[in-house]
């Protein structure tokens, strides 16, 4: 069954993706870059609809794309570098899902499971995940400065980012006094809009290889205090990281420096919030800062409100389940289950505005 678009999406368009919709609709060449937000379980919500993506409509048009994420959107990015997509999409779903802890898990605790995953989920994937022939992924990752360079304790990462806290309320220029942005990407995929500097943000670039993959992403989505720093990544700078998210949350990036083609960004919510600091502050959001140009060539689909109605507890799966339902796992995993099954409506959704695309569905910025 297909169901409405406005039933389940939500969509958003800067002026240039707009005016292309209104000319031409949407063809699978004409995305030229995908991103994938930090946000822990929610970006399970996407499963299908990311399934249907890389294991149906963009293999139509087989051309360079870069796919760039921080945290679970870098996983799911690497989910679509395989050979099989579908079958990894599913096998990150399940993994995740599967995740259990005792009632008070230590950060190294915490970081043995995740790596458990990563393990499970691209162990001997390695080789066609970072030589994809089309897709070529870059993991952001944030790398300490000042007091977060090399905290020798809990008490050092505490201060750390108290300073890093306030520094961000001031300003986000402030924050990057205290953090940088590392890229460990395809070498083959890094193009200018992203090299050129765009921010106040020191932005290094290291090689994504098959020996610095799994390290790559569990620093990707490493968060302060839940999971102690990844201190050293092959190819890449000595540093304490930590998840990408905190520089790139909802990634506003320079994307309409792209020479041509379209970014498509596939959201769980329908803002975009640059760091993780930033989602108390409202007035930080891309579309109401100086980032909203950015923004120009950017379709960004979500869910509706609407669709968030009939999920579990009325929201989507996040990490303040493993609070809620505490040591009844098998709950909460049957829970993000069903919402993450729920995720089909949007896939069905997206299918029919790219068959028949309603303009009057497309909202701008």
């Amino acid at each position: 069954m297909t169901i409405s678009t406005d039933a389940a999406l939500t969509i958003h368009a800067g002026p240039k993706a707009l005016a292309h919709l209104r000319r031409q609709g949407l063809q699978p060449h004409d995305i030229a870059v995908i991103a994938g937000a930090a946000g822990g379980p929610k970006g399970l919500i996407l499963q299908a609809l990311d399934q249907w993506l890389f294991g149906d409509w963009l293999p139509q048009a087989p051309r360079q794309r870069t796919l760039i994420g921080a945290s679970i959107g870098a996983w799911r990015m690497a989910a679509a570098c395989h050979d099989d997509p579908v079958a990894a999409f599913q096998r990150l779903g399940d993994l995740y899902c599967e995740q259990r802890y005792g009632k008070k898990p230590t950060p190294q605790q915490v970081a043995v499971v995740c790596k458990k995953i990563l393990q499970d989920f691209v162990g001997g994937h390695e080789h066609e995940i970072v030589n994809h022939a089309h897709h070529h992924l870059q993991i952001l990752v944030s790398r300490g400065r000042g007091l977060l360079a090399n905290p020798a304790h809990r008490a050092g990462t505490l201060a750390g980012f108290a300073a890093a806290t306030f520094a961000n309320l001031v300003s986000r220029d402030r924050l990057a006094r205290h953090l940088e942005r590392l890229v460990i990407g395809d070498p083959r995929g890094v193009a200018p809009w992203l090299t050129t500097r765009f921010d106040r943000f020191q932005t290094d670039f290291a090689p994504l290889m098959t020996d610095n993959l799994a390290t790559a992403l569990l620093a990707s989505g490493t968060l302060p205090f839940i999971m102690p720093p990844v201190t050293a990544i092959a190819h890449a700078p000595p540093g304490t990281y930590w998840d990408g998210g905190l520089i790139d949350y909802h990634l506003a990036l320079p994307y309409a420096r792209l020479p041509e083609g379209l970014v498509l960004y596939p959201h769980f919510t329908d803002h975009i919030v640059p760091g993780w600091l930033d989602k108390p502050l409202r007035w930080r959001r891309a579309a109401n800062g100086k980032q909203r140009d950015w923004l120009d060539n950017v379709i960004l689909i979500t869910p509706s409100r609407s669709f968030l109605q009939p999920l579990p507890r009325g929201k989507l799966p996040d990490r303040s389940d493993f609070m809620h339902y505490g040591l009844d796992h098998d709950r909460r995993i049957r829970n993000w289950r069903e919402a993450i099954g729920q995720g089909q409506r949007l896939r069905d959704a997206f299918a029919a505005f790219v068959r028949q695309p309603d303009i009057n569905l497309v909202q701008p910025f």
